[in-house]
């Protein structure tokens, strides 16, 4: 230190994050709900066994992949020609396929990945264009000492570039995921539809063929009970000889209430999945097309808008598209009214010179 050092005044550097060295951020919740959660976590083979939730499952996922991907400037909303990558991110397959395995990735475990097969060079930017979707169970990561950042990704237990060819698109949900939060939710489901398929293969109480005299052979026995079930598949009516008692065990299906719990959990999954009853028949209520349309609103309000967000802002984001430009899926389709409500609003914007004609024609698609 030189003479006049001890005269200045200390300065303390504020630390500084370089973003570009860091590849992602990592929440520490998704650890910690994982070691809450523990054994009550679901699978998705247990999660598509249960009737209700494949249901919800494929209305959610399948509408998603429908639904068009258009492009706007963010200032002037101007409408702009979708780049390939977003309408057909797999060139070996249809888009539809690619978004919907994404919605179910972000509806089951909270977050999507897809990896870089082409992306253009320097000069153009070096944006994406060519992914594919990478199922969530060949991602593994390592972590900084911290536990804060995603250091690096590994598929299939090989590292991946951050940056380029190979490296990885992330779409990170809004929540744990369903298999999580809803696991105990959809292991109880699935032991009622084993109950189910277990009294349906016996449509009665356990039964048990007692022998009141000397005890039987372990060969006599089987002979006895593959007689009587023989017997059973001809007729209903039995004829015992004295020796031979029939006790029964357990409680019938009704007794059981498998209907009344198999209702009542679909019910939960429904709550679970944000998807309204009716569309899982989980009650029962007169569907009309105007409370049909009012039901669409809150599917897309309810159940697809946290999916729908987290795909678009990850596709608006720098290596998809320029500054400036958002990527959007089109609800119009999906949320139009009927032929007499589409008519009447028409007639309002063709009145006051909002829509000309023409411009009617092109929505109703009746220009050729």
């Amino acid at each position: 230190m030189g003479l006049f050092d001890r005269f200045l005044t200390n300065q303390t550097i504020a630390p500084t994050t370089d973003v570009a060295a860091s590849y992602a951020p990592y929440n520490l919740q998704a650890a910690i709900g994982g070691m809450l959660y523990g054994s009550q976590t679901a699978t998705r083979e247990q999660a598509m066994s249960v009737p209700a939730l494949a249901r919800a499952r494929n209305i959610i996922c399948s509408t998603v992949g429908s639904l068009p991907v258009e492009t706007y400037n963010h200032f002037t909303k101007e409408h702009l020609r979708p780049a390939r990558v977003l309408m057909q991110p797999d060139p070996r397959i249809p888009g539809s396929a690619t978004y919907a395995w994404i919605a179910e990735d972000l509806l089951f475990t909270g977050f999507a990945y897809g990896q870089v097969l082409d992306s253009y060079s320097e000069s153009d930017g070096a944006r994406v264009r060519a992914w594919t979707r990478v199922a969530p169970d060949r991602i593994t990561y390592q972590l900084n000492a911290n536990q804060t950042e995603i250091l690096f990704y590994r598929v299939d237990g090989a590292e991946v570039p951050l940056y380029g060819v190979g490296s990885l698109v992330v779409f990170n949900g809004l929540d744990e995921g369903l298999l999580n939060r809803a696991g105990r939710t959809i292991r109880a489901a699935l032991e009622l539809e084993k109950a189910a398929e277990l009294y349906a293969k016996e449509p009665v109480p356990t039964m048990v063929l007692k022998s009141n005299g000397t005890n039987l052979t372990p060969e006599r026995i089987t002979r006895l009970l593959e007689s009587w079930k023989a017997s059973r598949s001809t007729r209903s009516t039995a004829f015992l000889n004295a020796d031979v008692e029939l006790q029964t065990l357990g409680f019938d299906p009704a007794k059981l209430q498998l209907n009344e719990g198999r209702q009542y959990l679909a019910l939960e999954i429904s709550r679970a999945t944000g998807i309204p009853a009716s569309f899982v028949s989980a009650e029962t209520t007169s569907m009309t097309y105007s409370n049909m349309t009012a039901e669409r609103k809150a599917l897309i309000d309810f159940s697809l808008r946290p999916i729908l967000t987290s795909i678009e802002q990850r596709l608006s984001m720098v290596d998809f598209v320029p500054n400036g430009v958002e990527v959007r899926f089109d609800l119009d389709d999906f949320l139009r009214g009927s032929a007499l409500e589409r008519a009447q609003v028409y007639e309002i914007l063709n009145r006051i010179g909002a829509m000309s004609v023409e411009q009617i024609q092109e929505e109703e698609d009746l220009i050729r």
